[in-house]
């Protein structure tokens, strides 16, 4: 693997072909990851919370499911 080339707005890496494409797509997707949240001003907290409120109200839509 080796950097081609970087400048401000954009780094060019080539990655041999015979790289396993399932972990790549990890690593690009984690980068995306990456770029999106970087001006995110939520806290762990705020991540915390939506995920509880997330997760409470998919159980309340399909308890029923799985309460038999």
């Amino acid at each position: 693997m080796v950097i081609e080339n970087a400048n401000k707005d954009k780094i060019t890496i080539t990655i041999p072909s015979s790289i396993d494409r399932f972990g790549l797509q990890r690593i690009i997707d984690y980068l995306k990851y990456l770029e999106l949240t970087s001006k995110s001003k939520a806290t762990q907290a705020d991540a915390d919370k939506l995920a509880e409120e997330t997760n409470s109200s998919w159980w309340e839509a399909n308890k029923s499911r799985f309460n038999k």
